[in-house]
């Protein structure tokens, strides 16, 4: 197959099913980006590449989910991801500053974190996802002339695949510690049973020292999966190409933090108001603190 039918092939799986959520989810850091809230160049272009007319529409600002009220709508949208890209993208200049070299993004998806930050030498960074996601993506940074700021080793495997073999084959040191970031598996995708599998997976390669970021949900977290299921339909309706019952899970999660803490983690958690707060960003009423933005909780983790 040629390099161009691979990139169709690709792109086409990154514009239905589960794998659209990482293309909404570069479109809302486009939108943050228009709105000079944070700096990722490469998360427009990513976003026209796969060729999601809604998505391309909320990246270039014709489409404000904001303000689609209760036809889709999703208060201060790209607000809300310029709070989370920086909360991860701090973790992660922070763990480099204390002396970490290695670092792993599970779920990484559209994300540009090796080719946009800045990391100290000698650090190698680890992108897991489905291998069409990201051969699509490296091909795309390829024909940009983009180079990654690190050592960027992508490893395709899906993370219900034995994921940590696929790491250790690449050169991941389960001797060294390792800074680690889940970024939206643990809200949309995954059921307890397998988010508990993914953690634990986490802790078996984490030296002490190693850190871990994640978002999740909190139990009960059926209001969460409520409002992103009306928010599904009604983006689907114009014209987001999902099919089936969307990406959402929509069970009760186990809780992440108590998980975490029984497997030799010291934790800390913050809501999406400190995160507003830590970016500098105007606080959230309380209408919009008011259910599924605060059924998210932002855990920060240190292997003991």
């Amino acid at each position: 197959m040629s390099t161009a039918s691979r990139e169709q092939d690709d792109a086409g799986s990154l514009a239905s099913g589960a794998g659209v959520m990482a293309t909404v989810l570069a479109a809302a850091r486009a939108a943050a980006v228009s709105r000079e809230l944070i700096n990722d160049p490469f998360a427009a272009p990513l976003v026209h590449k796969v060729g999601l007319e809604f998505c391309i529409r909320v990246a270039d600002g014709e489409l404000d989910i904001s303000r689609l009220g209760t036809d889709g709508g999703f208060p201060r949208f790209a607000e809300f991801s310029a709070a989370r890209t920086h909360f991860f993208d701090a973790f992660f200049t922070d763990a480099g500053r204390a002396g970490i070299r290695q670092a792993v993004i599970l779920g990484a998806g559209l994300d540009t974190r090796a080719y946009r930050l800045w990391w100290p030498p000698e650090t190698i960074v680890y992108e897991v996802d489905h291998p069409h996601v990201v051969d699509f993506k490296t091909i795309a940074m390829r024909a940009w002339d983009a180079t990654p700021s690190v050592d960027r080793r992508a490893v395709g495997v899906g993370l219900r695949g034995d994921w940590p073999a696929a790491l250790r084959r690449v050169g991941f040191d389960a001797a060294a510690p390792t800074v680690w970031v889940i970024e939206g598996l643990l809200v949309w995708y995954v059921p307890s049973d397998a988010q508990n599998r993914l953690l634990d997976g986490v802790t078996g390669l984490s030296a002490p020292g190693s850190r871990l970021a994640a978002d999740h949900a909190v139990p009960p977290s059926r209001p969460q999966a409520v409002h992103h299921e009306s928010l599904v339909e009604r983006w689907r309706r114009r014209g987001l190409s999902l099919t089936g019952p969307g990406p959402f899970y929509s069970g009760e999660h186990t809780d992440v933090v108590r998980h975490l803490t029984e497997s030799g983690w010291a934790t800390t958690q913050s809501g999406i108001a400190d995160l507003f707060e830590a970016a500098r960003l105007p606080r959230l009423s309380d209408r919009e603190l008011d259910g599924a933005p605060a059924a998210i909780r932002y855990v920060e983790a240190i292997r003991r």
